[in-house]
């Protein structure tokens, strides 16, 4: 302070000093109000909008819009008038303590963690409380001070620092961008899902690379100094990620060509049940037991896969049935007709119907033909069904259920048994 010719003891310091303080208290005042008064009306805009996206966001709309009120607020006072030395003081602690705030908020309410997030909220603090009593120049060139060079480059704890600061703020924005994108394609409704989700895959995949060009360019990095490394990263691709690019670029076929959709359920190997994801790996698919298999996208593409709803969602169950010879077929066919109408799963349009199948070794086997059109809600509860209701009507009248037969002989005192 004494450098730039300003008293601590200075009566008009002071007197500026406690004007800056009761600028200060109400600007965060006016944050207070703000987030009581909007926070809550964001919210519940924010969980319209983007329902089931963020959440943690949401959560903390009410501190993000208070702090933020705030910073906008101390910024215009900071930047109002030519302030004294203390009173910069006073508005610099306050404002990079606003700043600090709002870069917690945002940063845990995307979920970073707690120490990171505390790390950038630090620097951040230094900074506009730097900026605001003397500039950042001291603070900068000390800390470009603290590193050593490799050729060219300067490695130094300053460029450490903007990069690990650079890079958080994008993830952070580039994880808000993509579920917001991710909200808005979902609304489209002139898309499918397999659409929808492909739109998503791309748009996100543009968010990344339009962020690493952005962060690139802020930091001021030379592309050309990637050249260098051009070569083994194509080996790397080559080698040892060539799995991981196949299915990436499998799993964006497979919803190019519409294959395989969410909600389809499909049979690959002996994993059946219904496609849950697609990721940019692997496919997830849910079983009737609840068991999530992650199938590798290049499976989907290489080997046979039975899709039960590709081009109609419609499935048709086959359950076996066998009566007693002495049975009239007619009553029994007609009960089996019966059971599998009344099954609540079972369409009536395509309508089940029966067939003889063959004379069996002691039954007459028949085959119950039953359409349904939610597969993903399981075969065999239908399957139950039908049989269970089945079961009720024979035993009402009187149709037995034949079982296998053996006939003991006894000839010359051997025994001898016929099946």
């Amino acid at each position: 302070m004494a450098a730039r010719g300003l008293p601590v003891g200075d009566g008009w310091q002071l007197a500026e000093g406690g004007i800056a303080f009761a600028l200060v208290l109400l600007s965060l005042a006016l944050g207070w109000f703000a987030g009581r008064w909007a926070g809550p009306h964001l919210t519940a805009l924010w969980r319209e909008r983007v329902p089931d996206h963020a959440v943690g966001l949401a959560t903390r709309m009410c501190d993000i819009v208070r702090h933020l009120v705030a910073v906008l607020a101390l910024a215009l006072v900071a930047h109002g008038r030519d302030w004294g030395a203390l009173a910069d003081i006073v508005v610099g602690v306050a404002l990079g303590a606003a700043v600090a705030r709002l870069a917690m908020q945002l940063l845990r309410g995307v979920n970073l963690t707690r120490w990171l997030a505390w790390a950038v909220a630090a620097i951040l603090f230094v900074a506009v409380l730097s900026g605001s009593v003397g500039g950042l120049k001291p603070i900068t060139a000390t800390l470009d001070a603290i590193g050593f060079s490799v050729g060219r480059w300067r490695l130094s704890l300053l460029a450490l620092v903007s990069t690990l600061l650079t890079a958080v703020v994008l993830y952070a924005v580039v994880r808000i961008a993509n579920k917001l994108v991710e909200h808005g394609v979902g609304q489209a409704k002139g898309l499918d899902p397999a659409q929808k989700l492909l739109a998503q895959k791309l748009a996100s995949i543009a968010v990344i690379i339009t962020a690493f060009f952005f962060g690139i360019d802020l930091l001021g990095i030379d592309l050309t100094t990637f050249a260098i490394f051009s070569g083994g990263l194509g080996l790397a691709v080559g080698f040892g990620l060539q799995k991981t690019v196949g299915n990436l670029i499998a799993g964006i076929i497979l919803l190019m060509d519409r294959s395989i959709k969410p909600g389809d359920v499909i049979v690959v190997g002996d994993s059946f049940g219904w496609v849950n994801k697609i990721g940019v790996r692997a496919v997830s698919v849910i079983t009737r037991d609840g068991k999530e298999h992650l199938i590798p996208n290049e499976n989907l593409m290489t080997q046979e896969v039975e899709n039960w709803s590709f081009s109609d969602r419609n499935v048709r169950i086959r359950i076996p049935v066998g009566i007693g010879y002495e049975t009239d077929l007619r009553l029994a066919q007609k009960l089996m007709l019966q059971a599998a109408t009344e099954s609540p799963r079972v369409l009536r349009s395509p309508a089940p119907n029966v067939w003889l199948i063959s004379y069996g070794e002691y039954a007459v086997e028949h085959e119950i033909l039953a359409w349904i059109s939610d597969p993903e809600s399981g075969v065999g509860n239908v399957r139950s069904d039908v049989l269970n209701r089945l079961w009720d009507l024979f035993a009402e009248h009187g149709i037995r259920i034949p079982v296998p037969r053996r006939e003991v002989m006894f000839h010359d005192g051997l025994k001898v048994t016929k099946g």
